[in-house]
């Protein structure tokens, strides 16, 4: 979320090297395809961004060169037994599956998945 909105975002200069890094190629995105329904429901919810705003973001996702990745539905289970959201479980089961570290800035992602998920503010530039 950090990538499209500046104001009151916490880490973002952070977010926004692990962008830079992205765009120059040296790091891949994996997510779930519901990623994309998140950022909009926020930007039109909680931001109450415009029609045309929206319109834009749309595009602009739909345009980026994640690997949208369907997780382990057991895994996804596995996280939620241990007090995850199914949500974000599905981040962690998919980082866990394709051996590499979820980047986050929820405190309680790192709390339960410690060993897969890491804080944004101590990822090393």
């Amino acid at each position: 979320m950090k990538w499209f909105r500046s104001e009151g975002e916490r880490q973002r200069d952070r977010a926004l090297e692990i962008r830079a890094a992205y765009h120059a190629g040296a790091l891949v995105i994996v997510a779930p395809p519901f990623l994309r329904l998140e950022i909009v429901n926020i930007a039109g919810r909680r931001w109450r961004w415009s029609e045309d705003d929206l319109l834009e973001l749309a595009t602009t996702l739909d345009e980026t060169r994640f690997q949208w990745i369907e997780p382990d539905l057991t895994r996804v289970a596995h996280w939620t037994a241990r007090g995850l959201s199914a949500y974000d479980a599905c981040y962690v089961a998919i980082a866990e599956a394709r051996g590499v570290q979820l980047i986050t800035d929820d405190r309680r992602l790192v709390a339960v998945a410690g060993e897969i998920a890491i804080a944004l503010a101590d990822v090393q530039a």
